[in-house]
């Protein structure tokens, strides 16, 4: 889990815990709730802290957006009483934070506000003013909408600002962890990427109709085990409807799959292909294309070589104005009137500098989550929109991208963030548990 809040994850569920936001990395859909019509009944103050209200009304907003969040991740909803009460805890927390990051000074310049914004827009496949558009349509103001994200952008910067000095990692912790997750038997953490071919069988087939679609299988299994692209295999055969995507059904941890699926392929390494599996929807072949323990990187990861330009706000340039100038770079490039390198070393405010901003290459989890998050999206060769971090604003360059074997250092590394981001949580909690105890809050009328 990633202490850093997906921002429009944040908006939906107005989380306080990076528990409550993590795992949520997957784009968010504009799928809210439809307009409630019900009589709005008089709105009234269920609590106080130190000196500012939480309203039923806020409370009320947020726990629609809760629910509509559990549900979309398919979790089971406590009763209507007892998700307001872990609403109400939460909107208790986050106001008790906020005055924190206020009484410490920081604020959101707009240009930070708009990428959000876009960013949003962008998750959801759809232009800002159509964003806008739509969150009118659902009652909800845009004006408020941007307001609720300079709140959650000055709580992350707090929690960074917070949090980053607690956090120290040592060779012993991630020696620890290593030997925790190789030691570890419960099958439900092996993450596994399989593809399978289904031959699919009629319900209440009779053996006669069974016959020939099992020596179909049979045949299917033998080419697979020949060594022919299972790909190909699967579009030419399968009865399935991933059958474009190869079969395949994505990384994802044994308790997340069929059981039969799991069973079959325990025993088999890497490349290895399944005997057939019978299921009520027919007969399987399944080939194991990744097996490893969840947690533990990946021997062979998806590398980025990207470059940057970095501008640091100061009292002689604010957020806003580093982006406009990086934008007027982006301008120049695209029409030929610049070289990168040479503007890297000329302007960029971090050592990247002296190479013209090569940041060499990296592995997943390296950047910080807005940066590799906007990286992600580039084609080699392209420039992104100034992005905005805790260490500036940033033109980002995609050089290229390759696929690598990771040397044991370089998986040390990884596990090095694994075990840092989970001492971010831990420390996460005991932070936000100072922070609320130091808070007056009186309860007044509970919410409906």
């Amino acid at each position: 889990m990633n202490l850093r809040f997906v921002l429009a994850m944040a908006l939906l569920a107005a989380a306080a815990l990076p528990a409550a936001a993590q795992g949520l990395r997957a784009t968010p859909q504009l799928n809210f709730r439809a307009p409630d019509n019900s009589p709005r009944m008089a709105d009234y103050i269920v609590a106080v802290v130190n000196s500012e209200p939480i309203t039923n009304n806020e409370v009320r907003t947020r726990l629609l957006r809760f629910e509509q969040q559990l549900q979309q991740q398919g979790t089971p909803l406590p009763s209507r009483s007892e998700l307001a009460r872990q609403v109400l805890e939460r909107l208790i927390n986050e106001k008790a934070q906020l005055q924190v990051a206020k009484e410490a000074g920081i604020k959101i310049d707009e240009a930070l506000v708009d990428q959000a914004e876009q960013n949003f827009a962008r998750q959801n496949q759809v232009e800002v003013a159509e964003l806008r558009r739509r969150l009118r349509a659902e009652g909800v103001d845009p004006a408020q909408f941007r307001e609720e994200m300079r709140s959650q952008l000055q709580l992350q910067r707090l929690r960074d600002r917070e949090l980053e000095a607690r956090v120290r990692v040592t060779e012993l912790d991630i020696d620890q962890f290593l030997r925790e997750q190789q030691g570890n038997p419960d099958p439900n953490l092996m993450e596994l990427n399989l593809a399978h071919l289904l031959v699919a069988v009629p319900e209440n087939a009779t053996e006669a109709q069974l016959a020939p679609l099992r020596a179909k299988a049979q045949r299917a299994l033998e080419r697979a085990r020949a060594g022919e692209d299972f790909a190909r295999l699967v579009a030419e055969v399968s009865d399935a409807p991933d059958k474009s995507q190869g079969g395949q059904l994505g990384l994802r941890t044994a308790d997340r799959l069929p059981q039969l699926f799991v069973d079959a392929v325990r025993p088999l390494p890497v490349g290895g292909v399944s005997e057939i599996v019978r299921s009520p929807a027919g007969f399987h072949v399944i080939k194991v294309l990744e097996k490893r323990h969840a947690g533990m990187p990946g021997a062979t990861v998806t590398q980025s070589r990207a470059r940057h330009i970095l501008l640091r706000p100061s009292a002689q340039m604010t957020e806003t104005q580093a982006r406009q100038r990086l934008a007027e770079f982006k301008q120049r490039l695209q029409a030929n009137r610049a070289d990168f390198a040479q503007l890297a070393a000329e302007h960029s405010q971090d050592a990247s500098a002296r190479n013209g901003g090569d940041l060499g290459w990296a592995s997943p989890g390296m950047f910080v989550p807005e940066f590799e998050e906007v990286l992600n999206t580039l084609a080699p060769g392209q420039v992104a929109d100034p992005v905005i971090t805790r260490f500036g604003v940033h033109l980002i360059q995609l050089v290229e991208r390759r696929q690598a074997t990771l040397t044991a250092r370089e998986q040390r590394e990884l596990v090095r963030n694994i075990v840092r981001e989970k001492k971010l949580d831990e420390a996460y909690a005991v932070w936000a548990q100072e922070v609320r105890g130091r808070a007056f809050v009186e309860y007044r009328e509970p919410p409906q």
